[in-house]
């Protein structure tokens, strides 16, 4: 639903190039599609990631229109100012350094384009925050390992969560990159939020 909401944002710039950066199994780029671009490309650090989306697009039959490559975000593999809109979905908060990863962001997107980043945030009211760290730190992890035998990877969750400057941190963040009239929309008591931009 989250991703449903933050790609529907970008519908009425009709964008025709779109870059899903961090695009892991190729979720948001497959979504994007519903934008009816021309292309989509998904660029993540991880093949292993992106051979489980290369499936999915497979057996959906859609890959004429998504490609997938091996790329790190701080340094995209594209020109300058190659697509009209970039997204983003829960890759940010993971970037090695932040500013300079969105500052690559923006200069492969056209002047006038939108970059869309949906990522996990804090919520702000007090007993739902109190809930919802429970949650994070108590139970995730534990059914994380009875799943996949290894917490560490649910106990990371929660502490990059909390080290990632979200809200107006982020936006201003955004703006200090290059991004201008940033939009910060927060999902569901604010457990998530989608930031647009304009570059």
């Amino acid at each position: 639903l989250w991703r449903r909401k933050a790609i529907n944002l970008l519908k009425k710039f009709n964008p025709k190039r779109i870059l899903d950066v961090a695009t892991g199994t190729g979720d948001l780029a497959i979504a994007a599609l519903k934008l009816e671009p021309e292309q989509v490309v998904g660029v993540d650090i991880s093949n292993k990631m992106m051979d489980v989306g290369r499936k999915k697009i497979a057996k959906q039959n859609i890959g004429h229109q998504i490609e997938l490559k091996l790329g790190d975000a701080e340094n995209l593999p594209f020109e300058d100012a190659s697509f009209d809109a970039i997204t983003s979905a829960y890759g940010v908060r993971n970037f090695e350094n932040l500013e300079k990863g969105l500052t690559e962001m923006g200069r492969v997107l056209k002047e006038g384009g939108h970059a869309m980043i949906l990522e996990f945030s804090q919520p702000k009211n007090f007993i739902f925050r109190k809930l919802y760290y429970f949650y994070f730190c108590n139970v995730l992890p534990f059914v994380g390992k009875l799943v996949s035998k290894d917490s560490r990877a649910y106990t990371y969750l929660p502490e990059s969560v909390r080290a990632f400057p979200d809200g107006e941190k982020m936006s201003s963040i955004l703006k200090n990159c290059g991004f201008k009239k940033v939009k910060c929309i927060p999902l569901t008591f604010g457990i998530s939020t989608i930031y647009l931009a304009e570059k």
